[in-house]
């Protein structure tokens, strides 16, 4: 059985950065297309960021773009996600998610593996 386990989240300030880690087991992330996504309370499910299988391109959205990395480590069955010059706007809950498909999607659907999530509070 595939699982995801996210970490990293906290409570930081504005300005302040963190680096979300998402393990995978069962098999190895290589096999996957693999995202961020995040819902904050009240909000709907929001793509961050998708980084592809084999080719490794990285997409954000455009709050993302700039400030935000994604990347990953096949040898560590491991995906990252760098958060830096955090805003209050980034709180929310960040899950990752995994799709065997090699291309970009941004829609929160097209995933069918996902984690629980790890929470972001940015205070100001």
């Amino acid at each position: 059985q595939v699982q995801l386990v996210e970490s990293g989240g906290g409570l930081v300030q504005a300005g302040d950065s963190l680096r979300l880690s998402c393990v995978v087991s069962g098999r190895t992330s290589s096999s996957y297309t693999m995202g961020w996504f995040r819902q904050a309370p009240g909000k709907d499910r929001e793509f961050v960021a998708v980084i592809t299988r084999d080719t490794d391109y990285a997409y954000y959205t455009d709050s993302a773009k700039g400030r935000f990395t994604i990347s990953r480590d096949n040898a560590k069955n491991t995906m990252y996600l760098q958060l830096n010059s955090l805003k209050p706007e980034d709180t929310a809950v960040y899950c990752c998610a995994a799709r065997t498909a090699s291309y970009y999607s941004p829609n929160w659907s097209d995933y069918n593996l996902w984690g629980r999530g790890t929470q972001v509070t940015v205070s100001s």
